[in-house]
């Protein structure tokens, strides 16, 4: 339940208050409730959780913030950022009503935002005291953290090398005659040995799993044949993520599947080269999936080609088909196609980019193509 600092300046959170404060009034909207998750730690660097006791940061267009939080959390706010940030902390005991709280120090007529993901047992008391219904944060703070500020891209150029580590000592961990679980939890101490804080994720996809873009582990034995979708990333200390897929042979690969891989690796870097700013996400999922189609293979990429990622793994912008969104420098987004055949095998080749002036820096380094390990 603790709230450290994650790392960045007071100056900088008291900076995206004011910012949000600002949109807060030119969007027509009188107030953001933040409980905790990825946008109060963006705001405030509180990594503090929630569970059915209401913690909810309550900004306003104009005045002081307010955190509404359990008395026994509020040892908690001490030493954080919010001694300096000038948030007036609002205490509450058992038996007491928060949400009756925030509807005083906003009034019953406001037009609030609340976070995505608060739990319904707080937004459902709170939008029943409300003249008006609930509108989503998001349409505050998309723009905000889509926009990765310099220490941002520095955290995750930091995540980038730290999952990269992990991906060059594959041949460590993924042999033949091991199961996917066994890959998978050697994986996962490398995660936490190369810097990161832990593993949000493992996905060890052998053989006919791979062609399941989300299956995890399982206790199939992995053999010599292989093909192996290794997708893997966690957060490092300052909370950013990383995000990386690349595949893998165990010996040498069937020659078919080694030249459809070959055309995914190409379709992957179209889609690098096409992440600028100005560009669309649809043109750059477009990039991707043409040149998978132009070689009979578009029906087997069956996800978009990309997801926002920061203090969350998936955040805005997602680059999918159709995608209007207009992409500018400092956002940062994966590239990952992949192709997927039923019952055979699958591949997908991942990278996290930060968009520049004009192109995109991958963050990711390791090889893309198929590699080989001799299991």
């Amino acid at each position: 339940m603790a709230a450290p600092d994650t790392g960045a300046p007071s100056a900088t959170y008291a900076a995206r208050l004011d910012a949000a404060a600002r949109l807060l009034g030119q969007r027509g909207i009188d107030a953001l409730l933040i409980t905790p998750g990825p946008d109060l730690q963006y705001l405030t660097g509180s990594t503090m959780s929630s569970f059915e006791r209401l913690t909810c940061l309550v900004v306003p267009a104009s005045g002081q913030p307010r955190m509404i939080v359990p008395r026994l959390e509020v040892a908690a706010l001490r030493g954080t950022a919010f001694d300096d940030l000038g948030i007036v902390i609002v205490p509450w005991v058992d038996g007491e009503d928060p949400h009756g709280t925030i509807i005083d120090v906003i009034g019953a007529d406001a037009r609030a935002a609340i976070a995505d993901a608060t739990p319904a047992l707080h937004v459902i008391p709170l939008q029943a005291r409300l003249g008006q219904p609930l509108a989503l944060a998001t349409e505050v703070l998309r723009e905000m953290r889509m926009i990765k500020d310099e220490a941002e891209k520095t955290a995750l150029r930091e995540a980038g090398a730290a999952i990269d580590r992990v991906h060059a000592r594959m041949g460590e961990f993924l042999r033949a005659g091991r199961t996917e679980a066994e890959v998978a939890a050697m994986i996962t101490d490398a995660i936490v040995e190369e810097g990161h804080t832990g593993a949000a994720f493992v996905i060890v996809g052998s053989g006919p799993h791979g062609a399941d873009p989300h299956h995890e582990v399982s206790d199939r034995v992995i053999a010599r044949g292989d093909i192996v979708v290794i997708d893997i990333g966690g957060p490092v200390p300052a909370g950013y993520f990383s995000d990386c897929t690349r595949t893998y042979s165990i010996g040498e690969p069937d020659p078919a599947a080694a030249d459809r891989i070959a055309i995914l690796e190409e379709a992957q870097a179209r889609a690098v080269a096409t992440a600028r700013p100005g560009a669309t996400s649809g043109q750059v999922d477009a990039a991707a999936r043409d040149h998978l189609a132009a070689h009979s293979l578009g029906e087997y990429f069956v996800h978009r080609t990309g997801h926002g990622i920061g203090l969350s793994v998936h955040e805005e912008p997602y680059i999918m088909t159709g995608g209007d969104q207009v992409l500018a420098e400092g956002m940062a987004f994966s590239i990952e196609p992949g192709i997927y055949l039923p019952g055979e095998w699958g591949a997908r080749i991942e990278d996290i980019v930060i968009l520049t002036a004009d192109g995109c820096e991958p963050v990711n380094r390791q090889p893309h193509g198929l590699t080989v390990l001799p299991g």
